[in-house]
């Protein structure tokens, strides 16, 4: 921003977002994906790795505790190969935010423009 232009930033909600959590700090990644996501009104479908599932669970069960309306974080568990691929090609489904290794990260965005 300087006196000719002027520069902000605007949070609108997408829609559902998608988002693939790793297994490593499984709590970190997943409160840096869903956080910002819900800040601006998103619905959230949460994949966490299969190795951590756990976790994922735990927190949708405060959120349940506390009473957050029903479907707006719902978890599917399963492997990247099936609930992953099928979590990317889903129309309902309108952006996705992914942590992990560049292979698996283009296998996403190839399969999500695909889809759309």
């Amino acid at each position: 921003t300087n006196e000719k232009k002027l520069a902000y930033t605007r949070h609108e909600p997408i829609g559902v977002v998608g988002t693939i959590i790793p297994w490593n700090f499984p709590l970190t990644m997943l409160t840096w994906k869903i956080g910002p996501a819900l800040a601006v009104g998103n619905a959230v479908i949460l994949k966490p790795s299969e190795l951590t599932p756990l976790t994922a669970l735990g927190l949708c069960l405060l959120f349940v505790e506390v009473s957050f309306p029903g479907g707006v974080i719902d978890v599917v568990n399963g492997y990247g190969s099936t609930i992953g691929q099928a979590l990317s090609e889903n129309k309902i489904v309108d952006t996705i935010a992914f942590t992990g290794s560049t292979l698996t990260g283009r296998k996403i965005m190839e399969a999500t423009v695909q889809s759309h």
